[in-house]
């Protein structure tokens, strides 16, 4: 006997589906690595987040998250923020940011940068959804009728573009480079979690971290 699917399961079904999709809101757009370019453990980076005023929470979050999982593959890494202050290198030329930057031994840098940040309006028209099929007309009837006419309605998504660069100062060359793109984090906090689980799992496949 076949069993049938009741309506609070497959409601469960598709919410998990739902979280599952909010949990993997951001994408790689695009990643380059230099082949011959790694993140050595040896190595002491600084993580700058480049986000304006509006983003403090942001520029915080990722550079918190991105100092935390560096250090969890044994990298010594410290925060830009925590370390200088927001406007550390505001008004200093290139030699004198480079020797603030070393003076604190760091010879690599990462940075994070917000490159768009965008708020998307769609309409949405009343739908249907697939429902299990009733054999009671009113059952049925009634089930249907609100949802086929139900109003439609806008819904605004939120979407960040995101580009990390990490720079040994030692060579003054580009080491690993990646752009993200995701939809409707729920917090500065989900939005910097969900970048750096792209953004690791792209370098250890890479090869610019190792295992």
């Amino acid at each position: 006997m076949k069993k049938l699917l009741l309506p609070s399961a497959i409601g469960m079904v598709l919410l998990f589906a739902i979280l599952l999709n909010a949990c993997n809101s951001t994408k790689i757009i695009s990643s380059w690595a230099d082949p011959q370019g790694t993140i050595e453990k040896s190595n002491k980076v600084l993580v700058i987040g480049l986000m304006g005023a509006k983003d403090r929470s942001l520029k915080e979050n990722v550079e918190n998250v991105t100092v935390q999982n560096l250090k969890a593959h044994g990298i010594n890494a410290g925060s830009a923020l925590a370390e200088y202050g927001p406007k550390a290198f505001e008004g200093l030329s290139e030699s004198q940011a480079l020797k603030k930057i070393k003076n604190k031994g760091y010879d690599g840098t990462f940075t994070i940068a917000l490159l768009d940040k965008t708020k998307e309006k769609n309409y949405n028209p009343g739908s249907v959804s697939i429902w299990p099929r009733t054999y009671r007309f009113w059952g049925y009837y009634h089930t249907m009728y609100a949802r086929v006419y139900e109003p439609g309605y806008y819904t605004v998504t939120n979407k960040f573009i995101l580009e990390a660069n990490f720079y040994s100062l030692n060579t003054d060359k580009l080491i690993y480079s990646v752009q993200t793109k995701s939809s409707d984090p729920s917090s500065p906090q989900a939005l910097a979690t969900d970048f750096n689980k792209r953004l690791f799992d792209d370098m250890i496949s890479k090869g610019v971290i190792k295992q």
